[in-house]
């Protein structure tokens, strides 16, 4: 089975401005993100609207496809960018989403994420890192009905005593490509979860973001 590493990145960023294309530790992050798509053994497709990467010289193993304007706003979702990539690309292969915007993740993530998947068990691998299991407190309002998310008794238990939570971190996403364009989303019921190091799962916003991410690189020795 073909592996195929995808790597969207787009010009516009209300957060920080240009931070596709910032070093981190020297290495632009959208760079990153190709390199551990090579380094796990996959062609890998930069989806961008970004001028200095559509200018990248021809690369073995690297293919940037130019992205249409329509899918480069700030309030597109995954699954159209995706879709997109994959008309470029027909025919079955494995697929592995890496999100510039996430540069911590390491790639025994992202092999274990193809392992799991490879197991036949799961439409859709992704990872997922610790989070505050404070969230089974919440609840919806219908009307003026407050509705608990999960179990009626979580709003009223102690924070202790209440189950871990797991949130997607956004650093690894693992599917079939026939199986997605038969869906024709990343939503499905068969999802199975890589757990992932706290310090793997920072999403760059924002400048704040960008110097957590660099305190945390250089606290793990820049691997």
């Amino acid at each position: 089975m073909k592996l195929i590493a995808l790597v969207p990145v787009r010009a516009g960023s209300k957060g920080l401005p240009g931070k596709n294309l910032r070093p981190l530790a020297g290495v632009p992050l959208w760079r990153r993100a190709v390199n551990q798509g090579l380094a796990v053994g996959a062609e890998v497709i930069v989806s961008t609207d970004i001028p200095e990467i559509l200018s990248h010289p021809p690369e073995d193993g690297l293919r940037i496809l130019p992205r249409p304007e329509a899918l480069a706003g700030d309030t597109v979702p995954m699954d159209p960018v995706i879709a997109h990539a994959l008309r470029a690309v027909p025919g079955p292969a494995t697929v592995v989403l890496l999100q510039a915007t996430s540069p911590l993740r390491r790639l025994r993530d992202i092999r274990a994420g193809l392992a799991l998947h490879a197991t036949g068990d799961w439409d859709l691998v992704m990872s997922v890192a610790p989070a505050d299991a404070g969230v089974l407190k919440w609840g919806r309002l219908e009307g003026g009905a407050f509705r608990p998310l999960g179990d009626p008794g979580h709003p009223f238990s102690n924070r202790q005593s209440l189950p871990p939570v797991w949130r997607p971190d956004g650093a690894v996403y693992v599917f079939d490509a026939d199986g997605w364009r038969a869906r024709g989303t990343l939503a499905c019921d068969r999802i199975g979860a890589v757990r992932v190091a706290p310090d793997s799962a920072l999403d760059i916003d924002t400048a704040a973001d960008f110097a957590r991410a660099e305190a945390a690189l250089a606290a793990r020795g820049g691997a």
